[in-house]
């Protein structure tokens, strides 16, 4: 007789809405996420500059002002409350006591808010996974590692409230099969690689979030699916594709709340919405707003199941108006003041279904963050046993999804990715049916790539 699988922390997509998960995260300062409202989560990052001993009074200077601007602007608009992501950028991994330095400025900064104003705040600190430094990567052992490791804990002593990563276990292997569009080779690393390896990475993060009382976050396949929604936007993959890989994603992403994690998700992991129907974490998305940073199909549906709005990242650089970031927590704060006032209206589902009809119809990129999609995913992914049956699980509901919406005339795609359609059709049919098959499948094309004993196995 077989197990039942756990039920969905959101079952329906009526349920599925900004503003609101099944299990909320209260942290920093008095904020509390997803219990009802959104809010801005402000990321950010220096102008071209070197980041070295010579330099780094410059650098710590741009961060000072970044905080002042923060404490400005959100005293003007009269946040509600805000997150404050401090995007480590790889020097500051790389010496951890230099990351803590920042986070310590941005966490003052604050706690002045704070205290001038009671405007609730928590800082996230994602750290830069420094592990792909070897070839091929070493993952658990070896000085990349320990770096990381010890700049979550730097981050963790120097006042970070939320602790996250955009993790690489298994972009060895992906890189290549991405490329040349082999779903056997991607379907391989992130449901076999990428899996394994978040279990490892996220036993480690919590066990730190824990000793110091703080939240361990959550990851993002950034490497994977935007680095595929990257490429299809520029015309060198097939959009279809990159949709097949985005639903992909999300058994990997979900590890991290089977080993510890509680959210906020990170916002450039497009996979939160099933990871909040599944586990019921709020999360941080970005859409629209993160055009500062990158161009993507999701502009407007990545806001419909927000708990946090990111512009993603902007550089420290002069506007018209004024200094980028201070410009971008305004757009974020006018953003979450329209999802605020629908809420109290009684009004979220009508304007999350508006979100989600103006962006699919015209991309099975953003289809997959379809509410009805998404439950559908996370239904599958929830039934399915180990990393690589649930991925399996998800790249087949996504191809049904895409198909089913063709047909009912609600996604409309260019010939030349019709073609493309039909024949990852065969392809998902022909994938491995077990992780054991898919290891040996895969052995030939990529055994050189990738460490065994790296993953566990």
């Amino acid at each position: 007789m077989s197990k039942a699988s756990p039920p969905l922390a959101v079952s329906s997509p009526t349920d599925l809405v900004f503003g609101r998960a099944p299990k909320p995260v209260t942290c920093g300062f008095g904020l509390t996420i997803g219990a009802g409202q959104v809010f801005p989560e402000l990321n950010f990052t220096l102008p071209p500059l070197s980041i070295e001993e010579a330099t780094w009074v410059q650098v710590r200077s741009h961060y000072e002002r970044i905080a002042e601007q923060i404490v400005r602007r959100s005293a003007a608009l009269h946040l509600p409350g805000l997150v404050v992501e401090f995007e480590q950028l790889p020097a500051m991994t790389d010496r951890p006591q230099w990351g803590a330095e920042i986070t310590a400025i941005l966490k003052a900064g604050l706690k002045k808010l704070h205290e001038a104003s009671g405007i609730p705040g928590a800082l996230r600190v994602t750290v830069v996974d420094l592990r792909d430094a070897d070839r091929p990567p070493l993952l658990r052992t070896g000085d990349s590692w320990q770096k990381t490791k010890e700049a979550f804990i730097c981050a963790a002593q120097a006042g970070a409230d939320i602790l996250s990563i955009e993790s690489i276990g298994g972009k060895e292997v992906h890189d290549e099969a991405l490329m040349y569009g082999d779903l056997d080779g991607i379907v391989f690393a992130l449901g076999v690689l990428a899996c394994r390896d978040m279990a490892f990475l996220w036993d480690e993060i919590t066990a730190i979030a824990r000793k110091y009382n703080i939240v361990s976050g959550g990851d993002t396949a950034c490497g994977f699916g935007n680095t595929a929604m990257q490429l299809a936007g520029k015309g060198m993959l097939p959009t279809v594709l990159a949709a097949l890989v985005r639903a992909a994603t999300c058994p990997r992403s979900l590890v991290a709340y089977e080993h510890g994690a509680i959210g906020p998700s990170k916002d450039c992991a497009y996979e939160g919405p099933v990871m909040k129907a599944i586990a019921g974490v709020p999360i941080s998305m970005e859409g629209k707003s993160s055009s500062c940073a990158h161009f993507s199909p999701l502009g407007n549906i990545a806001g419909a199941t927000a708990d946090l709005w990111s512009n993603e990242s902007v550089q420290n650089i002069q506007l018209l108006s004024g200094p980028a970031p201070e410009a971008f927590l305004e757009l974020l704060a006018y953003d979450c003041r329209l999802f605020n006032v629908a809420t109290r209206a009684g009004e979220a589902a009508r304007l999350r279904d508006w979100l989600v009809a103006s962006d699919t119809p015209s991309s099975a990129e953003a289809l997959m963050l379809d509410p009805s999609v998404v439950i559908d995913l996370a239904t599958a992914i929830g039934s399915a046993g180990d990393g690589y049956s649930r991925t399996l699980a998800a790249v087949r509901t996504a191809r049904d999804a895409i198909q089913s919406a063709i047909s009912a005339g609600r996604l409309k795609l260019p010939d030349r990715e019709q073609g493309w359609l039909k024949r990852l059709d065969s392809a998902v049919d022909n994938l491995a049916a077990t992780e054991a098959e898919a290891v040996e499948r895969a052995a030939p094309t990529y055994g050189h790539l990738y460490r065994p004993e790296a993953y566990g196995m």
